[in-house]
């Protein structure tokens, strides 16, 4: 799969997943801000008001040089988008090696279910392709149908906000979040049948969680060679609050959709 996304790369020393600047991670539960630059996969989708100022509303992931996932509940087709990559901080305007792009086009799953929160996962052209560099890069993708393992340490990012109906991250942020696994987390006092095998659960330990503002962003677990594969997309959590005990953000599982992203990628 990663020889397969670097076919779509622009030429140079770049390839996926590997950051110029390595993010700084413990295995440690906590949330942090990031070190400038060493998700530089990671993206604001940005929507443009009444007013004609942009406003962030979701994350998302850079996968190739002209191709952003992020989740289905994320578009609308009543607003206007743009992808910002290279961001750190949000209300810093200019920032180097950052740019915004409009999109060419924004395909929807086919089957995207808002009722039941099935196949929550979206991809959008950029009107042109991006240069690659140290503050914009992709990630790369998981194997098809690969699952993670119970307690596989996987990292959240984005600017939601920090708590609850707190405010959005000015500063994008990391977190923590273990790996629960579908045995446990379809259980009924957890999310029950509300999940699904082509979804992953993580944290749910009442600690950290995404929250609003995160949502289409990356959940970003490390290979054994130091690579980065983008194994969910931020989905859904509780109503109840960000980091509810036993309902962990729940993730749509790329690897259960490679095949649906190559077809998009090659026939778009």
């Amino acid at each position: 799969m990663k020889l397969l996304i670097l076919a779509f790369l622009v030429a140079g020393a770049y390839g996926c997943g590997l950051p110029t600047f390595p993010p700084v991670v413990t295995r440690v539960v906590g949330g942090d801000d990031v070190r400038p630059n060493s998700w530089p996969w990671q993206v604001s989708l940005q929507y443009r008001s009444s007013n004609g100022n942009f406003y962030h509303t979701c994350g998302g992931t850079l996968i190739s040089s002209t191709w952003v996932l992020t989740a289905a509940h994320c578009i609308s087709s009543r607003n206007t988008y743009r992808v910002y990559l290279g961001k750190h901080s949000l209300n810093t305007n200019n920032e180097p090696g950052s740019i915004a792009i409009s999109p060419s086009k924004i395909i929807v799953h086919e089957n995207w279910d808002s009722y039941r929160i099935r196949n929550d996962i979206a991809l959008i052209k950029l009107q042109s392709p991006v240069s690659i560099s140290d503050s914009i890069m992709p990630a790369c993708l998981p194997d098809s149908g690969y699952v993670l393992p119970h307690n596989a340490p996987c990292y959240v990012t984005g600017w939601g906000r920090l708590w609850t109906n707190g405010p959005l991250a000015d500063v994008l942020q990391q977190a923590l979040l273990p790996v629960v696994s579908y045995s446990t987390c379809s259980r009924s006092d957890w999310w029950g049948n509300l999940v699904t095998q082509s979804m992953i659960c993580a944290g749910g330990d009442g600690q950290l969680a995404s929250c609003n503002g995160d949502s289409g962003g990356p959940l970003n677990c490390q290979n054994a060679d130091g690579s980065w594969d983008v194994h969910g997309v931020v989905s859904f959590g509780s109503s109840m609050g960000c980091n509810y005990y036993k309902k962990p953000s729940v993730f749509t599982r790329v690897s259960a959709y490679i095949s649906w992203i190559n077809n998009v990628m090659t026939t778009n």
